[in-house]
């Protein structure tokens, strides 16, 4: 039985979510172990009792070098690399873990003494990262990413409640629109349908909010303009990001962290698909259409999935999403959600 066991996670938002059936599994097989968890957003699992240290990693790589100290310094017996970059093995092996658990990809196999090959043909995302949990000879109490949300007390909600409040929005359900993606452009969902969205749902009698990071301004000024859309566009960092996803009914959000992250808290998401794979990547929840569940919605064409981070033709696999299937799905969801209260 180790006494300590580090994970490197990854390196985004939501892949760090896929996470979290594999950092509860090693909690289970070695519940007196400490565990120490790496990641650029280690601290969005702060309070979730997943790991006993929570590693911020750094993008910069002067930032990265002492953050590694930090891991080395954990005397970890057991790393489990979760990226399947070169990078994060040389880490592991950095750390000096005598057992060091990650995928054979990117030519790194002599850096691990555990190297399952990728499995083939690929698998849910959450699905490969248990593979590597059970080479450790653990298993998964439930194959759901779920997060326990901020208590109404938090300050963080109180302050997202202060947002909202100040919105002035009518009363109704409250559905949030995510803008950005960080993956890159083609995940997103053009303004024009965003604006018939918005009119769709105001239709309806349903509240929308903007949401995205800064660079998402003048998108949001553009479908601000055209609709009277509320916007909290800027605002939603990582400390206050949970609390802002439990206080909303449904959230629509491309394929991105911000989706995975609203499942996990519990929030019903509409996810739009385009250049990327719903099997491989959907939030978990989404297999029931419940309050605790949601939606995928795709427009079919053939060159989709290609996973370019950028459209080098007119986006058709986005472009093609229907405002109104949209719509549809997000009245659905919040009014399960009203029932489900």
């Amino acid at each position: 039985m180790p006494d300590r066991v580090i994970v490197r996670l990854p390196n985004w938002l939501g892949d760090t979510v896929m996470a979290v059936p594999a950092l509860r599994a090693v909690r289970a097989a070695w519940p007196d172990a400490r565990v120490l968890a790496a990641g650029p957003w280690a601290s969005t699992l702060a309070g979730q009792g997943l790991a006993d240290v929570l590693l911020t990693f750094p993008r910069a790589w002067s930032g990265r070098l002492r953050s590694a100290d930090v891991g080395r310094d954990f005397r970890a017996e057991i790393a489990l690399v979760l990226p399947n970059s070169f990078e994060s093995a040389l880490t592991a092996r950095y750390w000096r873990a005598p057992r060091r658990v990650g995928f054979a990809a990117g030519g790194r196999r002599w850096l691990l003494t555990d190297a399952p090959p990728l499995p083939s043909p690929r698998r849910h995302q959450i699905d490969e990262y248990l593979v590597l949990v059970e080479a450790l000879g653990a298993r998964a109490p439930s194959p759901v990413p779920e997060l326990t949300a901020p208590g109404p007390e938090a300050e963080e909600r109180q302050d997202v409640r202060g947002w909202l409040d100040a919105l002035d929005l009518p009363p109704g359900p409250r559905c949030a629109i995510h803008l950005g993606a960080a993956y890159g452009a083609a995940k997103v969902w053009p303004a024009a349908r965003v604006i018939e969205c918005v009119r769709e749902l105001g239709a309806r009698g349903v509240r929308v909010v903007l949401l995205g990071p800064g660079d998402d301004s003048v998108a949001a000024s553009e479908i601000v303009a055209a609709t009277g859309a509320a916007s909290l566009v800027g605002r939603d960092r990582p400390s206050t990001l949970p609390a802002l996803l439990t206080e909303i009914d449904v959230l629509v959000s491309g394929d991105t962290g911000v989706a995975h992250l609203a499942a996990a808290l519990g929030t019903p998401v509409v996810t739009l698909f385009g250049p990327t794979d719903p099997r491989l990547t959907a939030p978990r929840p989404l297999a029931t259409l419940t309050a605790r569940g949601g939606s995928v919605v795709r427009h079919s064409v053939p060159c989709a999935p290609c996973f370019y981070r950028t459209c080098p033709i007119d986006h058709p696999c986005m472009r093609g999403i229907s405002a109104a299937d949209v719509a549809a799905r997000v009245v659905e969801l919040a009014r399960a959600a009203v029932v489900a209260r």
